[in-house]
């Protein structure tokens, strides 16, 4: 032992086991048989150095061991290894020599290396001359009372927990409220705003439609009687009021497809287009659009080549719509493309689509407008397109015409050598 159990105060009153003696007038033996017969309770008494002097049967059962196996023992076997290095059982016999009493709470080790919470109390045993005799030590297994405290504790961190959760969920909820109150703000907002835009753009198209007719009347007027004047209906008509009244009608021609493009476009745009889908044989429409364009080739010194065009190339579409947009495509091309140049027109199959490209030889797009030229009135060089005419609008309309009925329109191009536009739409 690391104290000196003599050197000790003088005897005071003790508390816990009584006087081996006997208790309130009960001979040794029956105190004894009382002890021994407890088992409840672990009660037995030490040396002064901590070894085990009795056994009682509460300690044979909490503990596991038969009496001819502890007695003789340190009552360190109890302890775990960590508290036995620590010094724990020497220093609860010092604490109890000192003080007459220690009490502690805390894991202890059975036979059979299980542990148990006990409870136990050691008490200093004294002759009357205060002289150190030993220690009583008794023990009380609570492990079913520190299960049910963990319990508790387990059961009120998760109460803690839920009620965390729960605020949260509330805070979520909340949250979410408030983000759904915006949404539909927002969502109300924008009903309002795209019931504005529907009726600008329904006025709008009232407006284009009537106007278009306000333009159309006069116009058609005009060609009616340039026409009459150039039959000689009015009279004999000169070489050069001849080349004046051409002037005259190719402006009023021209004024005339500026009118139409608006109007078709208003008219995309407001989804006031409708569609006759069916299979069309993509050479018959070529060839019709080929005979209007040839003219206007022609007069600027171009080449129109066609491969044969198979037969067999059938595409889903409105056969209209469809020549809407070769006649934008070739037109596009002649007026863009020098003297002396090319145009080809090719059509092939390609998996589930049928595939109709035009190509040119003009001076090609730069590779950061090949998207712009497809938007509405958009202008790459505005002094051609003063020179050749046009509102920007050909190849917007015929992209839109082209996704409506499940096809696309792009282009390939390169400065100085030419474009390609390549129109797919679904197979017939």
């Amino acid at each position: 032992m690391s104290f000196d159990p003599d050197s000790q105060p003088p005897r005071r009153e003790r508390d816990g086991l009584p006087s081996p003696h006997g208790a309130m007038g009960l001979g040794p033996d029956l105190f004894r048989l009382l002890v021994e017969s407890v088992r409840d309770y672990a009660i037995f008494a030490l040396d002064p150095t901590g070894r085990v002097l009795t056994w009682n049967a509460g300690a044979q059962r909490f503990k596991g061991y038969r009496a001819n196996e502890i007695i003789g023992q340190h009552f360190s076997v109890f302890y775990g290894a960590e508290e036995r290095a620590a010094g724990k059982p020497e220093r609860e016999l010092r604490v109890a020599a000192a003080e007459g009493r220690v009490e502690d709470e805390g894991w202890r080790i059975r036979k059979d290396g299980t542990r148990f919470w006990a409870n136990v109390i050691i008490t200093a045993l004294r002759d009357t001359d205060g002289t150190l005799l030993g220690f009583a030590k008794v023990t009380r297994d609570l492990t079913e009372r520190q299960a049910l405290q963990a319990r508790a504790i387990e059961d009120a961190r998760r109460l803690a927990a839920e009620e965390t959760a729960r605020e949260a969920a509330e805070r979520r909820t909340e949250d979410l409220r408030q983000v759904l109150e915006r949404m539909q703000a927002q969502a109300a907002e924008l009903r309002q705003r795209r019931q504005e835009a529907e009726a600008a753009s329904r006025a709008k198209s009232e407006f284009l439609a009537v106007m278009s007719h306000e333009l159309r009347t006069p116009l058609n007027a005009i060609g009616g009687y340039v026409d009459l004047i150039l039959m000689g209906l009015r009279g004999p008509v000169n070489g050069e009021q001849e080349q004046d009244l051409q002037r005259v009608r190719r402006s009023q021609q021209n004024l005339l497809s500026l009118i139409n493009d608006v109007l078709n476009f208003a008219r995309l745009e407001a989804g006031g287009v409708s569609y006759e889908i069916a299979p069309v044989v993509l050479r018959e429409v070529v060839e019709s659009v080929l005979a209007g364009v040839e003219p206007q080739a022609a007069a600027k010194g171009l080449t129109l080549e066609r491969p044969a065009c198979p037969e067999d190339v059938v595409a889903l579409a409105d056969r209209d719509k469809l020549g809407q947009i070769v006649v934008n495509l070739l037109s596009n091309a002649t007026k863009f493309t020098g003297s002396g140049g090319r145009i080809t027109v090719t059509c092939e199959r390609e998996a589930e689509r049928a595939l109709l490209r035009v190509a040119d030889t003009g001076r090609g797009v730069p590779a950061d407008q090949l998207e712009r030229i497809f938007e509405p009135f958009v202008q790459l060089d505005a002094s051609l397109t003063r020179t050749a005419g046009g509102t920007g609008l050909g190849l917007a309309i015929a992209r839109d015409l082209a996704r409506a009925m499940g096809g696309d329109l792009t282009v390939e191009s390169q400065l100085g050598v030419g474009s390609t536009f390549t129109l797919r739409l679904p197979k017939g």
